[in-house]
């Protein structure tokens, strides 16, 4: 038995608030970085305005859109095998560096078609760098706790930055697109520098961890991986959770206008959102690392579909902040399990590639969810919401087959490193 798996046997398992203390140099590297990544990446969220105010439709602006979500899903498989062949810092640059000279070249684009390919080329781009981002944490730790503390942490920055992010977006929108997209891409460059000068020394490969394959390892590929069944539900799970939550950027504020309140009401109701995910996803994910991660993200999904199924019932402020409240806790408390616990669920040599498969898997959710979601709520605004709650449930049982090969009740979930659950010969 492990000293770890021992620990929690006799209860003696570290507080949460020491084990974030004693987290390695480089997750908080990483962290820092990803909150200035995030502070200054304004292209997903004002490439639509800057496409409509420079001459074009909204249909152009919509072909923008499908690129770059294209290019998403792509980036994160192709992150995936990059960083499980180059390595994870040498990932990371490229990402970086090529993402950074494409965004800076945004501004002095001209015809559509060339705007829609370089565009799809920064969402391929930009999304190479996450896999192996998360990879560096899950090589950086050693315990359960430890990846769930790691990945608080990025999630605690992520959500930091989004929100300076946001502030500092319309400031700079509102003088210059040229200028906005030139800080994206010193941005860029700055988390290359930090990347390339701090993080210098790989870490020790630790027991179990999923760090690179040796040489003496054979080749694996994505097929391999998606043999993996528990793997597969793990996807699906994720798309289906990510298409129902997107219906907060799409459903919500047209139900929002539908019953009669106004932008500045969405605005409310999304800052408190906002709000109480800064000041509670890390207390929360505290409480959560006591519990087993698939019964948290069965219980999550079920609190973040459920809620959001609850608001597009709901009229008035008051009841809607109720059940904004509700799906937020949902919200926190699957987004702070839920890469922690695929990395406890990968075999030694894959991080890079489980970890890009979720990402690509996040990406069609979200980027589905709105086409499909703005579909379904012409035919019938109770459809969409009924759809939503359905899969709540459908991703609630999924979450529940998440579990390692060795997991049984009463014991932890084991340390990566043994035969992917469910996995084929």
């Amino acid at each position: 038995m492990s000293t770890e798996t021992a620990d929690r046997a006799r209860g003696n398992e570290p507080r949460f608030r020491d084990t974030l203390r004693g987290l390695p140099r480089r997750v908080w590297i990483i962290s820092l970085g990803n909150l200035i990544l995030q502070a200054g990446s304004f292209l997903p969220v004002f490439i639509v305005l800057y496409v409509t105010q420079h001459g074009h439709s909204a249909g152009a602006a919509g072909l923008v859109l499908g690129a770059s979500g294209l290019g998403r899903v792509l980036g994160n498989v192709i992150g995936g095998h990059l960083t499980d062949t180059i390595g994870r810092r040498w990932a990371i640059l490229l990402s970086v560096v090529a993402t950074s000279g494409l965004t800076a070249s945004v501004p002095f684009l001209g015809p559509l078609p060339t705007i829609i390919a370089v565009v799809g080329l920064i969402g391929l781009v930009s999304q190479i760098y996450r896999p192996a981002m998360a990879a560096v944490l899950i090589d950086s730790v050693s315990s359960a706790q430890q990846r769930l503390a790691a990945f608080g942490v990025l999630r605690f920055a992520q959500n930091i930055g989004s929100t300076l992010g946001g502030v500092l977006g319309g400031v700079l929108a509102s003088i210059s697109y040229a200028g906005l997209f030139l800080v994206e891409a010193g941005a860029l460059l700055l988390f290359g520098v930090i990347v390339a000068v701090l993080l210098r020394d790989a870490p020790q490969p630790r027991s179990g961890s999923g760090a690179a394959r040796t040489g003496a390892e054979p080749a694996v590929g994505y097929r391999q991986v998606l043999a993996d069944r528990v793997l597969v539900r793990f996807l699906l799970m994720t798309v289906f959770s990510m298409f129902a939550y997107i219906q907060t950027a799409v459903g919500l504020p047209l139900h929002i206008d539908d019953v009669g309140l106004s932008a500045r009401d969405f605005g409310l109701l999304m800052g408190l959102n906002g709000l109480l995910v800064v000041l509670l996803e890390l207390p929360i994910t505290s409480v959560i690392s006591r519990y087993r991660p698939e019964h948290v993200l069965a219980f999550a999904n079920l609190l973040t579909c459920g809620g959001l199924a609850l608001s597009g019932f709901t009229a008035g402020m008051a009841l809607l902040a109720a059940t904004v409240v509700v799906w937020t806790f949902g919200e926190m408390a699957y987004s702070s399990v839920v890469q922690a616990h695929l990395a406890s669920l990968t075999p030694p040599g894959m991080v890079g590639r489980y970890q890009g498969l979720y990402g690509a898997a996040y990406a069609l959710g979200t980027g589905a969810g709105p086409v499909i979601g703005a579909a379904v709520y012409a035919i019938g605004p109770w459809v969409l919401w009924t759809v939503v709650g359905v899969l709540g449930v459908v991703c609630a049982q999924l979450s529940l087959g998440l579990r390692g090969p060795d997991a049984v009740a009463g014991e932890p979930v084991p340390e990566p490193g043994g035969a992917p659950p469910g996995a084929t010969a």
